[in-house]
């Protein structure tokens, strides 16, 4: 989580905020969430996913973490 600390987001540069199962960052700024491999964020702006169309991440995005 140090490295959580130190990570922006790569387009809007907001801080990333993980999951409560650390297997994605969410951006609700910019409506997409990146996975993560192996304990390794992929947080190539290509290889965003758009968040549901209601923008809700899921009931997994642990607030404030």
């Amino acid at each position: 989580p140090k490295l959580l600390e130190i990570l922006a987001w790569p387009v809007c540069r907001e801080a990333v905020m993980p999951d409560a199962d650390h297997k994605w960052l969410t951006c609700r700024k910019c409506q997409v969430r990146y996975r993560v491999e192996d304990d390794i964020p992929i947080m190539l702006p290509d290889e965003a996913e758009k968040l549901p169309v209601d923008g809700a991440a899921g009931p997994d995005v642990a607030e404030g973490s």
